[in-house]
């Protein structure tokens, strides 16, 4: 029978984008400090991180394979989806900014996205002995196609599920949804949390990175999924899941497109919860609140193709640029995560 033991120590890889390979550096530095995490919680890019390190034997190996030819090609084949054009896209932002309404309507998360993914992943196959377990968090839809712009009104949109081993489904059982609480969540939400012990990881990381209005929603045996972002500050399943927890003090969501989409798709109120996050317990807090500042030129951003009338990705068309890029990235959270750990060992 699977044991109910807590795991020694979780590290939450909450985000991230496309600058995920600082989890990897954040990673690092526990190990150095003598803090490998023997779990790692993973949701939208930081599932991809968690992935590579559970499959890789060490830091030079997880940094190369992020670094790779293989994960540039990857990133540099995101196109931008069909239906993206820019009218489209600058003015579904603009009314969901202007209405401010909790999931008033059935979302489209079948065919408006920004960009089209391809179809493979590349994450190490391998599953080390050693390796950490992986808990990977996203979202199952609960409509389909038939019912896009239907008005909600008072029915349950998504169901928050976490991928794991049979442990983890062991220690979450019975536990509450964390998005679907009513301090910022409209009901869109199901109550209960679900987990999920035979979704393939492939899978599990395609899901959480699939976030809404990013990618389509991801289509596996027959579900629909949605990303990460249904509870991107996983701390309450952290916490049941570890006796320990390292994990990010992030910056504010961005007001004017973030916030926005939260409330307008899943209900959320994306502040309340950050704010209810960041005044919770944890061993260590890695404190990335400047990461858009500090890696703005270091990181894959968005960009305005106005010959294409596309919002396109702006990845470096160099491979030694792109190594570059991730470098700078993986020192940025090696520096973060020493000195939050340094501090909570005096």
């Amino acid at each position: 029978m699977e044991t109910r033991e807590q795991y020694a120590r979780c590290l939450v890889l909450a985000g991230g984008g496309f600058r995920f390979a600082y989890y990897l550096g954040v990673h690092a530095a526990a190990e150095d400090c003598g803090r490998r995490p023997d779990l790692l919680l993973g949701t939208c890019g930081g599932a991809i991180a968690a992935a590579v390190i559970a499959g890789l034997p060490d830091a030079p190996a997880r940094l190369d394979w992020i670094a790779s030819t293989p994960m540039h090609r990857f990133l540099r084949a995101i196109r931008p989806g069909v239906n993206a054009a820019l009218p489209q896209v600058l003015g579904g932002a603009a009314w969901r900014w202007i209405t401010g309404t909790a999931a008033p309507r059935v979302p489209d998360l079948f065919d408006d996205y920004l960009f089209e993914l391809p179809e493979v992943l590349p994450l190490p196959q391998a599953r080390l002995p050693a390796a950490p377990a992986l808990a990977i968090v996203g979202g199952r839809l609960l409509f389909g196609p038939e019912d896009v712009g239907a008005r909600r009104g008072s029915r349950t949109l998504f169901e928050e599920v976490v991928f794991g081993p049979q442990r983890v489904a062991s220690l979450l059982a019975g536990h509450a949804a964390p998005a679907a609480d009513p301090r910022w969540s409209s009901g869109a939400i199901a109550p209960h949390l679900q987990t999920d012990t035979t979704m393939p990881v492939d899978d599990a990381v395609r899901i959480s990175v699939a976030d809404m209005f990013y990618f389509p929603s991801h289509v596996s045996a027959g579900r629909r999924y949605t990303g990460g972002v249904i509870d991107l500050f996983p701390i309450e399943l952290a916490q049941a899941l570890a006796r320990e927890v390292i994990m990010e003090r992030k910056s504010p969501f961005n007001p004017w497109l973030a916030l926005p989409a939260l409330r307008a798709v899943l209900g959320l109120d994306g502040a309340a919860r950050l704010q209810h996050v960041h005044a919770q317990q944890a061993a260590a807090w890695v404190d990335t609140r400047d990461v858009g500042r500090d890696l703005r030129a270091h990181g894959i951003g968005k960009r305005i193709d106005w010959r294409a009338n596309r919002i396109g990705l702006d990845v470096p068309e160099s491979h030694d640029a792109y190594v570059a890029q991730v470098r700078m990235q993986w020192d940025y959270g090696y520096r973060k995560g020493m000195a939050a750990l340094e501090k909570t060992q005096q």
